[in-house]
């Protein structure tokens, strides 16, 4: 019940920095720019009207649908299937930061982004705290993908092999 109660908090969480943090960029950062770390960090404001970092722009309804459709099915596999500690705080942070985004979509008909490191050379795309949460919840799940792997590797060299009556070989 415990990891439940977590899911749902690390979910409330992401979507209370995502949504306050957003208003709080409509309400004084509206078409500007704030260098927070000069040439390292600004918050630049974003209308996104596309998926992740912009792309396929004004297509809302097929977002909000394929929204809907992920955000559902990975809360199922959430709280019906997932036991682990760390996956289940990865997929929470990708429900929190799945919803977040669609409200925003739903709300205004585009999501706000405002977090811009402009110290890469390569990266040019301007996200918000749901995007950041669905990223690293995403790597999260990766890791975890890859520590259970190696879970399982180490525990075949433990496991004693059966003979074909099905008892363990002694020794």
């Amino acid at each position: 019940m415990s990891g439940v109660i977590l899911a749902v908090a690390i979910i409330v969480g992401v979507l209370v920095l995502d949504q306050v943090s957003k208003l709080l960029v409509l309400a004084y950062l509206y078409e500007g720019e704030v260098a927070i770390i000069k040439n390292v960090l600004h918050f630049t404001y974003v209308e996104n009207r596309g998926m992740a970092f912009g792309l396929l722009a004004d297509h809302r309804w097929i977002f909000l649908v394929a929204s809907v459709i992920g955000i559902g099915l990975v809360a199922v596999y959430l709280f019906k299937f997932n036991k682990r500690p760390l996956s289940r705080v990865a997929l929470a942070m990708i429900v929190g930061g799945g919803i977040g985004n669609m409200i925003d979509r739903i709300r205004l008909g585009f999501v706000v982004d405002f977090i811009d490191f402009c110290a890469f050379d390569f990266w040019v795309w301007v996200f918000n705290i749901a995007d950041a949460a669905v990223c690293v919840g995403a790597a999260l799940v990766f890791l975890d993908l890859i520590l259970e792997i190696v879970a399982d590797y180490k525990n075949k060299g433990k496991t004693v092999p059966a003979t074909e009556e099905g008892e363990e070989k002694g020794g």
